[in-house]
């Protein structure tokens, strides 16, 4: 395979990773702005009509969201063609290009249902919270997926044999654990963001009266529990990754490790600022913007210090290994 191709490939990969990102702001600001009605509970079309007439601002910041997102349907979709066009069945960018778009189709999806159901705006509802919760989840199995089709892309395209899953079962084992603890701290995160946007105080006192009182609204009953658990995993995964780091000689992964330390840690500052200021719209877009960047550095973390290398062959040759803990 010519390497200016794989290097095209790795330029599209990051690119739409990028773009996604921008997208799931502009998402996170319909949100926090209350602008998730701005097309009424019509989808695709807003407010009935492709081009509303005379629109509201709320309106213009939902169909600004709802444009850019089916942008990007274009922008993996050329990332999965380009990919069958370039790697064999079972190649790591090929596998990791179409979970994207499985992962963007759905994304799309729990996106149509939020409008059809008219869970937007002011609803306060436990489905709306469930259906938020789970839409981050799936937003950053997204980001995970464009995560690792870009670094499979990018071991290839330094002329480095793609590298297989060989992790002992312990270490298999902490590393999917700092996963998942991550995904519930990002779920509850987004509830309680819910919570915010909802249910706005004047003060921290106010807040944590809200917090304790017996007839408080349940979204905001469960705001006391995001920080906890997110103290309680950051420390969680500080302790593993420099206990891999302490006996790993890689160097990509003792690098890997360093970067979570710091995105972990600004995430943790940038959690209590969020918590001191009371939430404003702008601190909750970077908080957002830094959980992101947190999971795409603690997969690639994931990603190096549970795989090694396979034998040394052409992508086109024959499909490489299947991933798999050994």
């Amino acid at each position: 395979m010519q390497t200016q191709k794989l290097h095209r490939f790795l330029l599209l990969a990051r690119i739409s990773l990028a773009y996604i990102i921008f997208v799931i702001l502009w998402g996170a600001f319909v949100r926090a702005t209350g602008s998730g009605a701005g097309c009424g509970d019509h989808w695709p079309l807003c407010n009935g009509e492709v081009i509303p007439r005379a629109p509201s601002l709320a309106t213009v910041i939902e169909l600004t969201h709802r444009v850019t997102s089916g942008l990007s349907l274009f922008l993996v979709g050329a990332l999965v063609w380009q990919a069958f066009r370039l790697f064999p069945k079972g190649a790591a960018p090929r596998l990791g290009a179409v979970l994207s778009a499985i992962f963007l189709v759905i994304e799309a999806g729990i996106g149509a249902g939020l409008v059809l159901l008219e869970l937007v705006a002011k609803d306060d509802s436990t489905m709306r919270a469930v259906a938020m919760a789970g839409h981050l989840v799936n937003t950053f199995l997204l980001l995970g997926a464009l995560s690792y089709t870009s670094w499979a892309a990018q071991k290839l395209a330094r002329g480095e044999p793609e590298r297989r899953f060989a992790a002992k079962p312990a270490l298999a084992g902490g590393l999917l654990l700092g996963l998942a603890l991550f995904l519930a701290v990002g779920a509850s995160g987004a509830i309680v963001a819910l919570g915010d946007t909802l249910f706005r105080v004047s003060s921290l006192a106010e807040g944590f009266r809200q917090d304790f009182s017996p007839t408080a609204h349940a979204l905001i009953k469960l705001r006391i529990w995001h920080p906890m658990l997110a103290i309680l995993t950051a420390l969680y995964l500080l302790v593993l990754v420099f206990g891999i780091r302490a006996r790993s000689r890689e160097p990509q992964v003792r690098d890997a490790a360093g970067w979570v330390a710091w995105v972990v840690l600004t995430q943790v500052a940038l959690g209590t600022l969020n918590l001191v200021l009371l939430a404003p719209t702008w601190l909750q877009i970077v908080h957002l913007l830094m959980a992101d960047a947190v999971w795409i550095v603690l997969l690639r973390f994931v990603l190096e210090a549970a795989t090694v290398p396979a034998a040394a062959r052409s992508p086109r040759d024959s499909p490489a290994s299947a991933p798999e803990f050994a």
